[in-house]
């Protein structure tokens, strides 16, 4: 993290409803709460509230920036998509 650049904490202030603890932090707390580095749910938080892919990657290293990314779930539409062509696949076999 390179803390010099001042824009890492032009967020901090933010707050919302964490869905891990379910109840109020800051966005300071959701990128220094895992010692030091931001929560793996970080993108998924705060994508509405701002552009987190544009911060991450602007303030975080490559391998923080891609670990956080494939922590992403897919969209929901996705999930659904493929358990409705599992589904096919297990009726087409029986």
């Amino acid at each position: 993290m390179d803390e010099g650049r001042g824009t890492i904490k032009i967020h901090d202030d933010r707050q919302r409803r964490c869905p891990r603890l379910g109840g109020p932090v800051s966005f300071l707390y959701c990128r220094t709460s895992e010692e030091n580095q931001p929560c793996f749910k970080i993108m998924d938080c705060w994508w509405e509230a701002f552009d987190i892919a544009a911060y991450v990657e602007e303030n975080y290293p490559e391998d923080i920036c891609r670990k956080l990314c494939e922590a992403r779930p897919k969209p929901k539409v996705n999930q659904l998509l493929e358990l409705i062509e599992a589904a096919k696949r297990r009726a087409e076999k029986s």
